[in-house]
Parts: structure tokens; C-alpha cells; sequence
């Protein structure tokens, strides 16, 4: 599923594993390179935290282009239900998650629903400007794919409960 406001673009989709197995791989900024489907991070900095919290500051190796270096804020954090981050022009890149019932399983296996969001509400002054350069329809494009390498990472992933 994608919507996008006139500022807020979300993609959706429904991933293969819990809630906080999904989480865990959102809050630790090792796997961000992994998880990337927009191809502009290209690497995690050494002076990151393990395992992100709200305040916490990260930093990315990036490439839109040209390469530079950007240092995020976690500025949403609900345990195994929310987290997003912001650098410094403001706007946020969000994760929601939801547990589901797997429709196909009989089992009552919980997989989530997973809403990523790009929010420039933030920094109205610049929506000309990112609407010029394409990122709405950039973004959309690179979050499907990073829900897609979402889905396969942790479809991968051992099952840690016993």
C-alpha cells in the first residue's frame, strides 16, 4: 500500500516476523546498510551506538550524488512500535509497526505491518523545493525497497524465542 499526502509519503507492508524482531533491526544502525533500498547509505560510522534510543545521535556514510556524512537524532521511540529519526534539515524517517495474524498460517503466527514514512512537515519552507527535486517520488521508490530487503532480512533471521 502507498499513500502520500501533499507532504507525507508512506509505503506499507506486511513482513514475516514479529513485531520486535522487526524493531531490533530497526533500532541497531549497523543494519541500516543492509536495510537501505534507496542506495544512498553506504555506510554506518564506527562511533554509533549498538542499539538506538530516543536522543540517541547516529551517523551515516552517505551518497545522493556526491558522498557526504550525516548525523541523525532518534526523535520517536515506542518500544517494538515506533521509531524515527531527523538530521538537520528536519524532516523524519518513521517506522510504525503493527502485529498482524498471518491470514495463511493457521497458526496464529504474529507477522507486522510495517508503515515507513517520510515526513518533511516539519520544514514547510523547503516542500518547493523537495517536490523540484523529486524526493517524494524518490523516496516512495526507495522505501519500497527497503521494505522489500526488510521482509528478507528477517525472514533470514533465527527465531529467538525458544
Amino acid at each position: 500500500m502507498v499513500s502520500m499526502s501533499s507532504t507525507v509519503v508512506a509505503v506499507e507492508r506486511v513482513v514475516p516476523a514479529d513485531p520486535h524482531t522487526v524493531f531490533e533491526l530497526l533500532a541497531d544502525p549497523a543494519q541500516h546498510v543492509l536495510l537501505d533500498g534507496s542506495g544512498s547509505v553506504r555506510r554506518a560510522r564506527g562511533d554509533n551506538p549498538a542499539r538506538l534510543a530516543k536522543g540517541a545521535r547516529f551517523g551515516m556514510d552517505m551518497r545522493l550524488g556526491l558522498p557526504y556524512r550525516i548525523t541523525n537524532v532518534v526523535v520517536e521511540f515506542e518500544e517494538d512500535r515506533r521509531i524515527a529519526w531527523r538530521h538537520f534539515a528536519g524532516h523524519r524517517w518513521r517506522y510504525l509497526l503493527t502485529p498482524v495474524v498471518a491470514e495463511d498460517s493457521g497458526t496464529g503466527q504474529v507477522e507486522t505491518l510495517v508503515r515507513e514514512e517520510w515526513d518533511p512537515t516539519r520544514v514547510p519552507q523547503l516542500g518547493a523545493c523537495y517536490r523540484v527535486l523529486g524526493f517524494p517520488e524518490r523516496n516512495r521508490a526507495g522505501m519500497h525497497a527497503t521494505l522489500e530487503r526488510l521482509a528478507a532480512a528477517v525472514a533470514t533471521r533465527p527465531d529467538p524465542r525458544p
